[in-house]
């Protein structure tokens, strides 16, 4: 074999390497997302809550201070609050407490809410069984709506001496304004009046029906 057909040959490879490369940092990119949701779900990454569908059934003697943070994006014209500062909770406890959002705006909007709690590691034993944030949230101009978050700390968190000094775990929530399919389905359905209706959300299996909206 010439010199030039080996260089040929190993440029050839290079070139095939290359694109392999891109298209994997491609495949990547689109995976990552769900990916690293998928990761903070299951690990409590980065505050990540749990979700569960029933309490463990297990109470213990220990508690833990849960507060409540509120915070929305600049853009949206809403004001969004806890109804109550914090609570205590013992681990294993069920716990209902609910979050009010107002529509300050001459516009119907849908938000949606993210969230965490902080401490970081505490993500993984914060569990919920119920919450606003699995539904987008529909509000008519002037409209506010009472929202509900139930929730428990696992037991199992005793059996771990890391997690001994966790006494407080604070639940934060931002609000967006939502963009997605969804919201543009709950605001295409309204009727032509207009009129305010009560808080209206996309059905979630994780959701149980409440009176108190969301």
């Amino acid at each position: 074999m010439s010199v030039a057909a080996g260089l040929a040959g190993r440029n050839r490879r290079v070139v095939v390497a290359a694109l392999g490369f891109a298209t994997a940092m491609v495949g990547l990119a689109y995976a990552s997302a769900p990916l690293y949701d998928l990761f903070c779900r299951v690990t409590g990454f980065a505050g990540t809550t749990q979700v569960a569908v029933a309490a463990p059934g297990r109470v213990l003697a220990r508690e833990v201070t849960v507060r409540f943070d509120a915070n929305r994006d600049g853009n949206l014209p809403w004001k969004f609050e806890p109804l109550q500062v914090s609570v205590t909770a013992k681990l294993g406890e069920e716990k209902l407490v609910f979050y009010r959002a107002t529509n300050l705006s001459s516009r119907p909007i849908v938000g949606t809410a993210t969230y965490n709690v902080t401490p970081d590691l505490a993500g993984s034993w914060f569990n919920k069984i119920q919450c606003f944030c699995f539904t987008e949230q529909l509000l008519m101009p002037g409209q506010s709506i009472d929202m509900p978050v139930t929730f428990f700390v696992d037991p199992d968190m005793a059996n771990d001496r890391k997690y001994d000094r966790v006494s407080t775990i604070t639940l934060s929530y931002t609000f967006f304004e939502a963009k997605t399919d969804r919201a543009r389905t709950l605001l295409s359905n309204l009727p032509a009046s207009g009129k305010p209706g009560t808080g209206a959300g996309v059905p979630d299996p994780r959701a149980r029906d409440t009176s108190k909206g969301g």
